[in-house]
């Protein structure tokens, strides 16, 4: 069984930046990703606020940010972590491939994309619905789609949607967005129609996503809408169940991972960061958290000693 210093959960943003800033304090640092590395960051189209670059998609920064991490720790893909429990002074990290001993565990598990749960949106995802632009826009350029939604996510989709030449326009339950303004200039920009006051309802067609059904929550009526596409983009839930079987603390309201200022939980030697955390889920928070939280680490084990 392997020995590590530190065992990162995910590796996003915030866990590829604790990487770098654990091995670079000479820690064994191992990250374990269930899935592709970079997680949700991946689906992130365009960036105009991360400091060094004009403009960068989410992809591309991953790229970036792999090949620095892979010089500092040990990334394995595809093998998701199962348990964590505490064995003696090491936290004992159980995955679907093998047994890790570790002297401190962050927790990086990110978010998971918000359901609508509306009729039609489960028996057509890959069939017209999706939660990724950059991932399934290419299918649907000179088509007609609807995106849901009304914060950053959503602007960000709609904006990379109507470059690539696809035909959209976004929906949203209120008169007015949540999005940041230098987004909302750039929908205005581009001319992307808003359809305001509206819920999606449900989601119709044969083989294929055909049309929607509105609900103007103003005027109480119902709307058939011709669409080839449907993208969800209505916000995430933070990924806690594992953290919940370690116990955890929970902030039971909006069901983040509750930390101190150097991203302690409440148990020894477990941290987390990034949108798994009470914050803004921004990317730069996310690397900030990560960062803390690997220094947080490696000064509560050098006191140990």
């Amino acid at each position: 069984m392997d020995n590590y210093d530190m065992v990162i959960i995910g590796s996003g943003p915030a866990g590829l930046t604790a990487a770098i800033y654990s091995g670079r304090q000479n820690f064994k640092t191992l990250v374990l990703e269930k899935a592709l590395v970079g997680g949700t960051g991946l689906m992130v189209p365009l960036m105009e606020n991360y400091p060094g670059f004009d403009m960068i998609s989410g992809r591309k920064l991953i790229e970036l940010m792999k090949t620095q991490t892979m010089k500092h720790a040990e990334i394995k893909e595809l093998e998701e972590v199962q348990k964590v429990e505490y064995n003696e002074e090491l936290l004992r990290v159980s995955t679907t491939k093998g047994n890790y001993m570790s002297k401190s565990v962050i927790l990086a598990t990110g978010s998971k994309h918000r359901f609508l749960n509306v009729p039609g949106e489960a028996e057509f995802l890959g069939r017209g619905v999706s939660y990724c632009a950059t991932c399934d826009g290419p299918l649907f350029v000179g088509r007609r789609v609807l995106v849901v939604g009304g914060g950053n996510s959503a602007a960000q989709q709609a904006i990379y949607l109507d470059s690539i030449g696809v035909l959209v326009a976004m929906v949203h339950r209120r008169n007015e967005l949540r999005a940041e303004i230098y987004l909302q200039k750039l929908l205005e920009d581009k001319d992307i129609p808003l359809i305001w006051n509206s819920e999606l309802k449900e989601i119709k067609g044969d083989q294929l996503v055909q049309s929607a059904v509105l609900y103007n929550n103003k005027t109480g009526k119902k709307e058939e809408v011709v669409t080839d596409g449907v993208f969800v983009a209505v916000g995430e839930i933070p990924s806690t169940q594992l953290a919940r079987d370690m116990g955890v603390e929970i902030d039971e309201h909006g069901g983040y991972i509750i930390t101190d200022k150097g991203q302690r939980t409440n148990l020894p030697r477990v941290y987390a960061a990034g949108d798994v955390t009470i914050g803004n889920n921004q990317w730069l928070i996310a690397c900030s958290e990560g960062a803390v939280a690997a220094l947080s680490a490696y000064q509560d084990i050098q006191i140990r000693k």
